[in-house]
């Protein structure tokens, strides 16, 4: 073997699919981080092959809408039959076999939840459209991940119910084309056998001690090791399960949910002390124990074959802080602005019952899906009277739903008072450079409001042009007095108006916290700070996303102070450097 320490093996990879062939339903799926290319498409060929004829594996495409994804009523086999006719959807046409989710990392939480209750419960529960019917849908789940950062994930409830999380893009690709053609009788065999294959309780204690001592905290997560571990044996034609299926199941379900390395010094959890002989059994003390390995060293085995599947980059993560990792992960919405709900464009969401005003869109066929049900009885009561085929209501009428992201506007607030102020109104331009670099992917904004002396101003209007952002910082004077009230005051203004203009604020106050000019333009640092907290209530009230960077030498205690009257998250930085202001931004945004 050839490949790189911490990545699973290849042959691991082509093993997951053979498992997953032999039982898809109990391992619920796998997801693949890959891109669209050629150690994918060999993956998905080789489960294929392996799979036995006939079982179905149903593509469901991003943005499915429920009544494709979950079923619901046929309309032109309704309206043609006169009574309700149930049209299945992709979950149900898959019952027994396997649905490829593609661009997994883009599905959304709602969808992802009707996923999974299907992969819980093994049906369909249809109660839309005036139906109410259950439908078999016993599936498994392939998740096509193509995500290109670390914060583009697959919804967490999804991960959380699917055995296998591969990364093929890590593996080469000699090693994928030495991949062997599956024996389709041999895994038809398997699965016959998989019932029968039973599992000694010391393989139980390991495989659920190893998952503790890898910090996963999922009591699904043993069970699925478990399922990986029946199914390994069973394709390897034993009855029980063995060290050698144990491992592989461990490799397979526990590499990619590690979330720290076990202790050096951590043993497995003592065993209970054996029951006293039987009076009548004298030669007890001459009986062996049972055969197997030690439940110590199985223990041992099975850490080490967990910590040689760990991922690439999970070593020198584990020390850093859980909802630190979580905060990255949950960023890739806050890059793309708040969603907020349209009634004219964006992104269909569904529909919704409502009056034909105010420019709202029509659906035309949830519609005619909602009045269908009620043809028959409408129809009667019309008693033969000429009029229209299909009568329609007002409580029949559904409107469309979009949703759309804002647009984010970065409002940097700059104390430009002060001797040092040239080293923060420097280290400000760099953090703009540095995020307007991502505008252009992100569509976002920046603006700079500076204040000084008696006054603010708005230095830099939101844009996402690195031109305009340089000649607008390039000549701006420093010193003089802190009028911090009316900065935050001109910030809240223009945060105000992208509001109303449909963008997300987002504000980033750089001072020292030595407030000394009140909103009157008088000397007083009472006054001004009293000023200045009166004017950071607004922020929190209006829900705007906001950072403090206190730039002060000794970080002061008004700045914190400053910092819980806005709701802001605080940082001491008394030497600013951008690289860090952009960082601290980009976690802000992605904790809005």
């Amino acid at each position: 073997m050839t490949e790189a320490a911490g990545h699973p093996p290849a042959e691991d990879a082509a093993r997951a699919a053979l498992l997953l062939a032999v039982d898809p339903v109990g391992l619920g799926g796998a997801a693949l981080r890959c891109a669209p290319g050629f150690p994918r498409d060999r993956w998905l060929g080789l489960l294929r092959v392996a799979l036995p004829e006939g079982t179905a594996m149903k593509r469901l495409p991003s943005g499915v809408p429920d009544s494709r994804l979950l079923g619901g009523l046929d309309l032109t086999a309704t309206l043609s039959a006169g009574r309700p006719i149930v049209e299945r959807g992709v979950l149900a046409d898959a019952h027994g076999g396997l649905v490829l989710a593609a661009m997994a990392e883009r599905m959304d939480s709602a969808t992802a939840a009707k996923i999974a209750a299907v992969l819980d419960a093994g049906e369909v529960a249809v109660q839309r459209d005036g139906l109410g019917v259950t439908i078999p849908a016993r599936i498994g789940l392939v998740a096509l991940d193509e995500g290109a950062s670390e914060e583009e994930q697959p919804p967490p409830a999804l991960l959380e119910r699917l055995a296998f999380r591969l990364f093929l893009d890590e593996l080469p690709q000699q090693a994928v084309l030495r991949w062997p053609v599956p024996d389709r009788a041999a895994i038809a065999a398997a699965r016959a056998r998989l019932a029968d294959v039973t599992v000694p309780e010391k393989v139980l204690e390991a495989l659920v001690a190893a998952a503790l001592a890898f910090g996963i905290d999922s009591a699904r997560a043993p069970l699925l090791a478990l399922r990986a571990a029946r199914a390994a044996a069973a394709l390897a034609g034993r009855g029980e399960v063995g060290p050698e299926d144990a491992g592989l199941a461990a490799r397979l379900v526990y590499g990619p949910r590690a979330t720290r390395m076990p202790a050096q010094d951590e043993a497995p959890p003592e065993p209970p002390p054996p029951e006293p002989p039987p009076p009548d059994a004298e030669n007890s003390a001459d009986q062996k124990p049972e055969g197997g390995p030690d439940p110590q060293a199985l223990q041992e085995m099975l850490l080490a074959a967990t910590q040689a599947a760990l991922p690439s980059g999970l070593l020198a993560a584990l020390g850093a802080d859980a909802r630190n990792a979580a905060r990255s992960r949950a960023g890739a919405q806050g890059r793309e602005g708040q969603r907020r709900k349209s009634q004219l464009r964006g992104r269909p969401i569904g529909t919704r019952a409502g009056a034909l005003r105010d420019g709202a869109r029509l659906s035309i066929v949830e519609t005619l899906r909602s009045a269908a049900p009620w043809q028959p009885l409408r129809l009667r009561e019309r008693a033969g009277r000429p009029g229209p085929r299909i009568l329609v209501k007002r409580d029949d009428i559904r409107l469309m739903r979009f949703q759309q992201h804002t647009e984010t506007t970065a409002i940097f607030v700059v104390d430009a008072s002060g001797s040092s102020a040239l080293n923060r109104l420097a280290e400000a331009k760099g953090a703009v450079e540095m995020l307007l670099a991502d505008c252009y992917v992100r569509r976002d904004r920046v603006a700079v409001v500076a204040f000084r002396g008696q006054a603010a101003e708005l230095l830099l209007p939101p844009t996402n042009s690195l031109v305009r952002a340089k000649r607008s910082l390039a000549g701006l004077p420093g010193g003089g007095a802190t009028p911090l009230a009316l900065g935050l005051d001109a910030a809240m203004a223009l945060a105000a108006e992208e509001q109303r203009r449909g963008r997300t604020p987002l504000m980033i106050l750089l001072t020292d916290g030595r407030a000394n000019i009140g909103r009157a333009g008088t000397p007083g640092r009472q006054q001004a700070e009293a000023d200045a907290l009166s004017a950071a209530i607004p922020v929190r009230l209006s829900g705007i996303s906001a950072l403090l960077v206190d730039t002060s030498p000794r970080p002061a205690p008004f700045a914190k102070q400053m910092a819980t009257a806005m709701g802001a998250r605080y940082l001491a930085l008394p030497a600013v450097n951008s690289e860090k202001l952009s960082a601290a931004v980009a976690a802000t945004r992605g904790a809005a």
